[in-house]
């Protein structure tokens, strides 16, 4: 059926999204955690990544750092900019999608803002598909935003990479970091995390050549994971809008079929 139809593409897309993000963090953690090259230079086995890229990787580890060769940790504002969401009034919020959606902290598992405001604070700031976000209050999740164009509300926080730094290496890199921060705080009733505690953060940087390389493989699958999720959520706009009429007879399948192709 044409409903049908709908369902499956939006499963289709849930499960390769699944598989895309497992992908990711299979390169990350070989690369940037196992040091999975490094390791197999330095014991000599056959490369299992293409030339060019298997030169990329040093062959030592650092007997100080435990990293490879010339990799460093640094600051997390070396990598990224740290924007803090604006306490808009919650007098003013709507749930009627009336001006602007905005971002709460109960909003970032869904991607779906539950209300919109008309308020312009002097502090907002507009989050895109794609960009890296933060709760920090309860737990400190970390979620490439997968819904519309919003505004980010107080206590939610957006990392925003440098030049240079692929969104797929930042996103992978802080998910320990703010793990940490989560286990760390237990014990209070809530936990909340703090600009001192994000200050703190130190990553590893491999270089921009390993970088570079990393966001040619990688960059490409996040992407596809959020246009995937951005059509799902156009695909169930049209399944919700066309299954009520459909049931009361208001259109048939045909007009359903024809409204759905215009839509997709």
């Amino acid at each position: 059926t044409t409903l049908g139809t709908l369902d499956d593409k939006i499963e289709l897309n849930r499960r390769m999204n699944e598989t895309l993000e497992a992908m990711a963090r299979a390169f990350f953690r070989d690369w940037f955690v196992d040091f999975g090259p490094t390791r197999a230079r330095m014991e000599g086995r056959d490369p299992y990544l293409a030339p060019d890229l298997w030169a990329l990787f040093p062959d030592t580890l650092d007997a100080e750092t435990g990293l490879p060769k010339g990799w460093v940790k640094a600051s997390i504002h070396d990598f990224s900019e740290v924007v803090y969401g604006a306490p808009f009034a919650s007098r003013q919020f709507n749930s009627g999608n009336v001006g602007v959606p905005l971002i709460r902290i109960r909003d970032l598992a869904t991607h779906s803002p539950g209300v919109s405001t008309e308020q312009t604070h002097k502090k907002g700031h507009m989050i895109e598909p794609g960009d890296i976000v933060v709760g920090m209050d309860g737990e400190f999740r970390l979620h490439i935003w997968k819904g519309p164009k919003a505004w980010l509300n107080q206590r939610v926080c957006h990392f925003e990479p440098k030049h240079g730094i692929p969104r797929s290496f930042l996103a992978e890199s802080l998910k320990e970091p703010l793990a940490f921060f989560e286990r760390s705080k237990t014990g209070t009733t809530v936990i909340h995390l703090g600009k001192s505690d994000i200050d703190t953060i130190k990553l590893t940087h491999p270089g921009d050549g390993v970088l570079g390389a990393f966001a040619s493989i990688v960059e490409p699958m996040l992407e596809r994971s959020v246009t995937n999720a951005l059509e799902s959520r156009t695909l169930a706009a049209i399944r919700d809008l066309l299954l009520p009429r459909l049931i009361s007879g208001e259109i048939r399948l045909r007009e359903a079929e024809q409204a759905m192709e215009a839509g997709a």
